[in-house]
């Protein structure tokens, strides 16, 4: 019979006596010395180490305010966003009916796990970061707690107030409309995701106006033909018009200065005018067409002259960020327009494409619309505000770090958005 071998004998940490009782650990023995299972040799046995107390998660606290500007009706954050926010440990409080008007409503935020807050100074109280879609007013600016950061849209060309009031409360301020066109912040591109909105709306708007349909039609009154629609500037906005006024039923055509927009013009099935006029040093750092010379301004006037007669639809959408609008269409262009035509000048609100544009206003010459609408995503709400929260969600996660607000300029990305930051002007 195989012999079994004999356990090792576990000795006794304090008396060495070899009666240690494994199930009790260091410093417990059975020996006849020991009281109460504890050793005389070692009456304090080792204490169990205590787990070390993780120090409280951080959180930011962002605030959702409601927009105060006459016609807006987005809001920043919908409640999608608000929930990731949460989720990620911040803690969002939101102005009631910040969202009332782009379909977010009260009791979706708090489902979401943010507090509404009744009032402005409430809402804004310990904030790190206030979001917002248009820049904050002379109220806003003075319940803003010192210190804090604030993300909107700035529209540059009259920002100088706010920039100055901003900086004096010490308040860093962010421009959405400063988001770097690099392909890290493409999710952050606030303009990009509003110009799909404005160019979408812009058709509806032009095709509401006309008195014509856009598609062809054949019925029993007889064949009418497809409208024709010309789009000029094939941005992201222009070229979700030329997208919308294509599935629409109309025959599109488009212009833009730069060389690589006539391949994503011609891409979807729309055609190019005026090639000739195109040329490979009118675009500049961020993709965007640079303001043309006097000379070039007039022969490309003169090519589109002749195309502008036979439209029925004009879009315009050529924009310089920070520069008054390029004039494209001049009166005596309006003037050889057909009776009826309609043009619809995005660019309305920074000088127009358009020389009888008037930003809000519909301007009619000898029998041609021209419609110059403000603030176009605000038509379409919801959605608008469904891109934008996306944007914004993407631009708190960059700037968030271990739960706080970190402001690095020398980030790409937040160095090009900040505005003021600890009392200065950048």
């Amino acid at each position: 019979m195989p012999l079994r071998r004999a356990s090792p004998v576990r000795l006794c940490g304090a008396c060495r006596s070899g009666a240690l009782d494994p199930p009790f650990g260091q410093g417990r023995c059975r020996s006849a010395r020991a009281v109460d299972n504890f050793c005389p040799s070692d009456p304090w046995p080792d204490p169990v180490p205590s787990p070390v107390a993780s120090p409280p998660p951080k959180h930011m606290q962002i605030a959702v305010l409601r927009e105060r500007a006459a016609g807006e009706t987005r809001v920043a954050l919908v409640p999608e966003s608000v929930a990731k926010l949460v989720k990620a440990g911040h803690t969002i409080v939101v102005e009631r009916g910040a969202g009332a008007a782009s379909a977010a409503l009260d009791d979706q935020y708090e489902r979401a796990g943010a507090t509404l807050a009744d009032a402005l100074p409430s809402t804004v109280a310990n904030a790190a970061l206030v979001v917002k879609v248009q820049r904050p007013d002379a109220d806003e600016i003075a319940a803003l707690p010192e210190g804090c950061a604030v993300l909107s849209f700035f529209n540059m060309a009259s920002a100088g107030p706010t920039i100055d009031a901003l900086t004096a409360r010490r308040v860093t301020g962010f421009a959405l409309e400063k988001v770097p066109r690099i392909t890290r912040a493409q999710s952050m591109d606030a303009l990009s995701s509003q110009a799909t909105v404005a160019g979408y709306k812009a058709v509806l708007i032009g095709a509401n106006a006309m008195g014509k349909f856009l598609p062809m039609l054949t019925t029993a009154a007889g064949s009418i033909p497809p409208a024709k629609a010309f789009v000029l500037g094939a941005g992201v906005a222009g070229l979700q018009a030329i997208a919308t006024a294509r599935r629409l039923g109309a025959v599109v055509s488009a212009f833009d200065v730069r060389p690589a927009a006539k391949e994503q013009v011609l891409s979807l099935g729309a055609s190019f005018v005026a090639a000739q006029a195109v040329s490979a040093s009118a675009e500049v750092a961020g993709g965007y067409a640079r303001e043309q010379t006097e000379e070039e301004r007039a022969a490309t006037q003169q090519m589109l002259a002749e195309h502008l007669a036979t439209q029925d639809l004009v879009i315009t959408t050529a924009q310089i960020p920070g520069r008054p609008a390029p004039r494209l269409i001049t009166t005596a262009m309006v003037d050889g327009m057909k009776p009826g035509a309609v043009i619809v000048d995005l660019a309305a609100e920074s000088g127009g494409n358009c020389e009888l544009s008037r930003a809000g206003e519909t301007v009619v010459h000898r029998d041609v619309q021209i419609i110059g609408p403000a603030n176009v995503p605000a038509l379409l709400p919801a959605h608008a505000s469904q891109m934008l929260s996306r944007n914004v969600l993407t631009f708190i996660q960059h700037i968030a770090h271990d739960g706080a607000l970190r402001v690095d300029l020398t980030d790409e990305i937040t160095g090009a958005m900040a505005l003021t930051h600890d009392g200065a002007r950048r």
